[in-house]
């Protein structure tokens, strides 16, 4: 059990019949019952699995359902309302032909549906679902306990944000720009000022660690974001590693506001364009997030992310506040193409690790060369 406090937490999700793609064919990626209530880490779930298993689809479906109606006032929503905020963002997320988002069902002769809901704290449920026939229509059922509170959700997508956010958001509102949703969400947020009032103690504290980890600070000017050494002045975004790049954003959005105790952050493959250097400083990043009462979802293909959360689950010593960690794997059933799914307390423990199951594979083929056959 997590001994962090968390204001709001996704508990579990269900998905049904969503459309994947495999060697340019079109497969039934079908989850049911993905993730059991309850099963869901508090404060850091890690994904992992082969190409097309399904990573980043989750992320997206899981992005899609709660952020339309994060920090969102009800009372004034008529049904209808709520179904095409929701239309919306899937459109706007997955990018299907022509928007309609029956594109999205698993295709086959006659009508096919899917459904998926996602269970949070203080009773609230999300369910969605929708035809294959359906262009802009989705029925959408919300329930809301009395206590429920408000939250905010954040996406990274794989490609940085911050060194080109200056003219983004406008770009995107006047014309058709081929990117996903989620980078103009984040891109909004990059273009928020700073929040009023002192920053919380345990902002200060991840502000102080990733400033300590960047050796320098993060400033804005008119809309351009610059990197501050101290003694050696200020240096365009565009001049620093991808990896910087991603901690700046982290940075920003917690001095903006945009990132705090009540947020749920889904972060895709946050290794895209890394050195394996700079893997540690961003898991540190993460577990600093957490600490201070994030809940994160992490997608990853990588054996550095995994292995450095896998040691913090490991060892008391690494891990003393007891943060909640989980590590999911997608695996696809080769015979019918279902995909399944396993959840353990350790990386290690997973009986279907495509990481580890390559690196061990790797490492045979050295041996077999070293040695022979």
């Amino acid at each position: 059990m997590s001994c962090i406090n968390r204001n709001n937490k996704v508990l579990s999700i269900r998905i049904e019949a969503i459309v994947y793609f495999l060697s340019n064919q079109t497969v039934l990626f079908r989850l049911i019952e993905i993730i059991l209530s309850t099963s869901l880490a508090d404060n850091i779930n890690i994904i992992c699995g082969e190409n097309s298993t399904g990573k980043t689809t989750l992320l997206k479906v899981m992005y899609s359902v709660i952020k339309p109606f994060s920090n969102i006032n009800r009372e004034n929503l008529t049904k209808e309302m709520e179904e095409q905020l929701f239309v919306k963002k899937l459109q706007g997320v997955f990018r299907p032909d022509e928007m309609k988002i029956g594109r999205l069902v698993s295709r086959k002769q006659g009508s096919n549906r899917t459904e998926f809901s996602v269970d949070m704290e203080k009773q609230q449920k999300i369910t969605v679902g929708f035809g294959n026939r359906q262009e802009n229509h989705a029925d959408v059922s919300i329930e809301q306990g009395e206590k429920a509170r408000k939250y905010d959700v954040i996406y990274i997508p794989t490609k940085e944000m911050i060194s080109t956010v200056e003219h983004f958001v406008s770009l995107y509102d006047e014309y058709h720009i081929d990117f996903e949703e989620m980078y103009y969400d984040l891109a909004k947020l990059l273009d928020r000022p700073l929040s009023k009032g002192p920053n919380t103690i345990e902002q200060n504290q991840v502000l102080s660690n990733l400033e300590d980890i960047m050796k320098g600070q993060i400033v804005q000017k008119n809309k351009k974001f610059y990197f501050k050494i101290k003694g050696e002045g200020e240096f365009e975004m565009g001049l620093l590693s991808d990896g910087y790049r991603k901690l700046s954003m982290i940075i920003y959005m917690i001095l903006s506001g945009s990132l705090n105790k009540n947020t749920i952050l889904f972060w895709d493959e946050p290794e895209t364009n890394m050195n394996p250097k700079m893997i540690r400083p961003i898991v540190q990043a993460m577990v600093a997030l957490a600490q201070m009462g994030v809940q994160i979802f992490v997608s990853t293909h990588d054996y550095f992310i995994q292995q450095e959360f896998n040691m913090i689950a490991a060892y008391p010593e690494l891990n003393p506040k007891k943060m909640d960690i989980r590590f999911i794997s997608l695996f696809r059933d080769e015979a019918t193409h279902d995909v399944h799914y396993e959840m353990r307390n350790l990386a290690s423990d997973l009986e279907h690790n495509a990481i580890m199951q390559e690196f061990d594979a790797m490492y045979d083929r050295e041996q077999r060369i070293i040695y022979g056959e």
